[in-house]
């Protein structure tokens, strides 16, 4: 924003408000993060130790939510501000990933053949949706930072407006999420089983899981960028904790479904 006068509270100005529901959900991660660290060492996965650090990067940035909202002086600090919006964007990367990276792994395990076309193959090479993502990240933490600092009204609009291409740009990258779920769901249906190594329920129901994951993130998603030109609504709190802020909580949670998460044995070489 341009220059703020002497003792302005960036958190208010955000929306930033309430205490107890930013202490309530880093308390939340806390088991979280201990259970996924467990699963990373008992069965070492990419998605579980991405989890894991989704879980402490939430904790570090509900964290900081509380101090913005409950220390006045805190919620006056620029700086804590910023780290806190840089550590919320940066952490949407990881669960994101997580989600391409499971439905990928789910689709190598499938006895069913996967589309060979052009599209489908293009949408599960990983390093590209890695670069997407990245540049997603980087886009919106660039505009985060412009928006915050800039001096003129030239500079925080160009902010704002690489927030919203970010914004855009995940959305994208949650349909393509979607988009490979769907495909799943399609052949698993023609072509039946899975190649599992146990009956538990995550891996012989796992595509259902998938689904509510995909949608869950598509929820969150799709409300930022349904409010993109309407700061007031996304940082309302009675708006951003329940299509925000819970369904990353519940799809973080559904990444533990016994059996849902494929072994490293169970990949293909």
């Amino acid at each position: 924003m341009t220059t703020a006068p002497p003792g302005f509270n960036y958190a208010k100005a955000y929306g930033i408000e309430s205490v107890a529901g930013a202490v309530i959900l880093a308390i939340v991660y806390v088991p979280l993060f201990a259970l996924y660290i467990r699963q990373a060492i008992l069965r070492p996965t990419y998605v579980f130790v991405v989890i894991a650090l989704f879980c402490a990067v939430r904790i570090a940035a509900f964290v900081l939510r509380a101090l913005l909202a409950s220390v006045a002086e805190d919620g006056q600090n620029l700086n804590l501000f910023i780290a806190y919006e840089v550590l919320y964007n940066v952490g949407f990367f990881g669960l994101l990933y997580s989600a391409y990276t499971l439905v990928i792994d789910r689709g190598l395990i499938s006895d069913a053949p996967l589309p060979n076309g052009p599209i489908s193959r293009i949408t599960r090479r990983r390093p590209i949706f890695r670069i997407l993502l990245a540049a997603a990240v980087a886009v919106g933490i660039t505009g985060v930072i412009e928006s915050a600092v800039g001096t003129t009204q030239h500079t925080v609009d160009l902010g704002n407006t690489l927030r919203k291409v970010s914004l855009y740009m995940f959305l994208i990258l949650c349909i393509l999420v979607a988009f490979q779920t769907v495909i799943l769901v399609r052949v698993t249906a023609t072509h039946g089983t899975h190649k599992v190594s146990d009956g538990a329920f995550g891996a012989r129901y796992g595509i259902y899981v998938l689904c509510l994951i995909s949608l869950l993130l598509l929820t969150r998603q799709a409300f930022f960028v349904a409010t993109a030109n309407n700061a007031a609504k996304q940082n309302d709190e009675n708006w951003w904790y329940p299509l925000a802020a819970v369904p990353e909580l519940v799809s973080v949670v559904l990444f533990a479904v016994p059996g849902l998460v494929p072994s490293r044995a169970e990949l293909p070489l």
